[in-house]
């Protein structure tokens, strides 16, 4: 029976990622460039609204280019956030997360998964805006 532990583990190890990611904190910036929103509701800011983009990721000092991130929010409150969706692309492995996103202040989102390194990542990323337009995010994930 305890011959059968260190197969098991490592066969579990296999399927759902790698222990080398737990309690990693990886820190990012996103340079919002290409944010995009659809008006698929009434005119204006209402619930139903698309935002879409594909942008790029940077290193914590904001100099050099790691990746993109790509995703969609769907308008759930006016004024207030949005249900999203998007995954951040690396070197070593992609990073999905999901939740929702607050027009004012931070942000918590969940980390439902990932690919490479990140292969059974979970965890939260938290979201904060770098200035008042809105014009780049920290991205902070601390994975679990």
């Amino acid at each position: 029976m305890n011959a059968l532990f260190p197969v098991t583990a490592g066969a579990l190890a296999l399927l759902f990622g790698s222990a080398s990611i737990a309690g990693e904190r990886i820190q990012l910036v996103e340079r919002a460039l290409t944010d995009t929103t659809t008006d698929l509701g009434a005119k204006g800011d209402s619930v139903g609204d698309l935002m879409t983009w594909l942008n790029p990721i940077y290193d914590a000092a904001n100099k050099i280019q790691l990746g993109t991130d790509q995703g969609f929010c769907v308008r759930v409150a006016v004024g207030k956030s949005w249900e999203c969706n998007w995954t951040t692309i690396l070197k070593d492995g992609r990073i999905t997360v999901e939740g929702a996103f607050m027009d004012t202040g931070d942000s918590l989102l969940t980390v439902t998964g990932g690919t490479g390194k990140y292969a059974g990542a979970k965890g939260q990323m938290k979201l904060h805006a770098r200035d008042a337009k809105a014009s780049s995010y920290d991205f902070t994930f601390e994975l679990l």
